[in-house]
């Protein structure tokens, strides 16, 4: 018996149904449940052929887990060693190399210093930056957000230097990016499972929480939902993602990539909708399935983008 588990903390929705639907449709020979973790012995397999991974970004203990698990044959949803190391500013310099459009960014050092580091510690640093150029790069207004980790957390919109500087001083130790505003005439977030299952949901980020997925229905210029399809499938490919969201926002007809590091993505059903749910429901359980019959006992069964593949097999 192959199983299928899926890790999650606080969500209900989403995880229940999977389990369900897998469950429902699976052939023999496969089964889904929640994970249950006890003793976590070095190098010894745990009992999943797949894993989808939605909580470890909150809970260290859990990503050390899942490499252990990876390491000795486990398919774990998303790839836990390329998760630890991936982050927001990186992937929007790997977006511009393979030709998908991103905001202008830079990045800021930390407004505080980190800890055991002194003024010696930062003496290879240009003091002060060339801010005239940053900011003629940039414009204004713009987007000042953390340049890892996930949600709307630590974002600021800022109108000019004076209060960049200001803002900048209440993020501490975080490593900022700066990013031009982008004016926008439609907007989208699209899951991706498996580098080939696309569902592009129209979603508007200025609405409250609850009502971001209500939008109605448009009609897009001819070509750019295949544009966008296309632009979901290159990221993806190139980052090695399994299961992740993406959003564009469209500007002058040109959809340009505002963040695609969405590695344990909003499926609760209270936020995306039934519609958006069920697709998400069914095909995360079709492509756990997937993973479970290709899942080679004691072998090698993580995802690596093609980044990682050209730039180091």
């Amino acid at each position: 018996m192959k199983k299928i588990g899926i890790l999650h903390g606080m969500e209900d929705t989403f995880p229940q149904a999977f389990v369900n639907e897998v469950n429902r449709i699976a052939p023999q020979g496969i089964m889904a449940e929640a994970v249950r973790v006890d003793v976590v012995q070095q190098a010894k397999p745990t009992d999943y052929a797949v894993i989808i991974d939605r909580i470890s970004q909150d809970v260290p203990f859990y990503r050390a887990y899942l490499k252990n698990a990876a390491i000795c044959g486990t398919a774990v949803i998303n790839n836990p060693f390329w998760w630890s190391a991936d982050e927001k500013f990186f992937n929007n310099c790997l977006s511009e190399k393979i030709g998908v459009p991103v905001p202008k960014t830079v990045i800021l050092p930390s407004s505080d210093r980190p800890d055991d580091t002194s003024d010696k510690s930062f003496r290879n640093m240009a003091f002060p930056l060339n801010w005239e150029y940053i900011f003629n790069y940039i414009g204004f207004p713009a987007y000042m957000k953390p340049h890892a980790g996930g949600g709307w957390k630590s974002v600021y919109r800022v109108e000019n230097p004076e209060d960049l500087w200001a803002k900048h001083k209440e993020t501490g130790q975080l490593v900022m990016m700066l990013q031009e505003e982008i004016h926008f005439d439609y907007y989208f977030r699209c899951y991706c499972l498996g580098r080939k299952y696309v569902h592009i949901m129209p979603y508007e980020p200025r609405n409250p929480h609850h009502l971001r997925y209500v939008v109605e229905d448009m009609n897009y210029p001819e070509g750019l939902l295949d544009t966008i399809h296309k632009y979901v499938i290159m990221l993806n490919e190139a980052l090695g993602y399994d299961f992740n969201t993406v959003e564009f926002a469209v500007r002058d007809g040109i959809p340009i990539a505002i963040d695609f590091c969405n590695p344990a993505p909003d499926a609760d059903i209270n936020s995306v909708g039934q519609k958006n749910f069920d697709w998400i429901v069914k095909h995360a359980a079709i492509y756990a399935i997937e993973k479970a019959t290709e899942q080679k006992e004691n072998g090698q069964n993580l995802t690596w983008g093609t980044f990682i593949k050209n730039y180091f097999e």
